[in-house]
């Protein structure tokens, strides 16, 4: 199997779309290939700044929002986290990609807080309700992750899978734990 990955750091939907990261992904795809698409961390943002506007409107609705982008100077249709996730599966269906849909990973839990089971809320939500009626395979990356973190204390899971600078950058380990998951999600 050949794999191309294609993800950038600090990118939500939006960016990934307005970029022309998509497009170039959809120029190279091969009918047959797999697409595996995952977003959510980055969604929240500001949708109007002039640092990152990056950030999506809360659902999976057809609600818009236009702007005059503060960062990248020109008129924008800012649409719903949803609109973003239902374009990406539509247009890899269109040239005969399977896409998956991912929910984002979960962050590391705050010193002192307990880990415990959560249901999905949000992004993680809106990630699985794109996929459903899309008929795209959906992965809940978030509940196989937190799962094995319910075993452990939140210093724990800090020191073994993420980064000392912050609660959401993985460190080598958290990466290939959260790859082993995805492959296992793919079985």
């Amino acid at each position: 199997i050949r794999v191309v990955n294609r993800a950038i750091g600090g990118r939500s939907s939006r960016p990934f779309l307005t970029e022309g990261r998509w497009e170039a992904i959809l120029k190279e795809a091969q009918p047959g290939d797999f697409v595996l698409i995952q977003f959510g961390h980055n969604d929240p943002g500001a949708i109007n700044d002039d640092s990152r506007a990056r950030g999506t409107i809360r659902g999976i609705g057809e609600e818009t929002e236009e702007i005059d982008n503060l960062l990248t100077k020109q008129k924008e249709t800012v649409h719903t986290f949803g609109w973003y996730l239902r374009r990406y599966v539509r247009d890899a269906k269109e040239k005969g990609m399977t896409p998956i849909v991912l929910s984002y990973v979960p962050r590391c839990p705050r010193p002192g807080e307990t880990p415990k089971a959560l249901a999905p809320a949000s992004y993680r939500l809106w990630a699985q309700q794109v996929a459903e009626p899309e008929k795209a395979p959906y992965i809940d990356l978030f509940d196989r992750i937190w799962s094995d973190y319910l075993k452990l204390t939140p210093e724990d899971i800090k020191t073994r899978y993420f980064c000392a600078a912050d609660f959401t950058h993985t460190n080598a380990a958290g990466a290939e734990m959260n790859a082993d998951k995805v492959v296992d999600g793919i079985r």
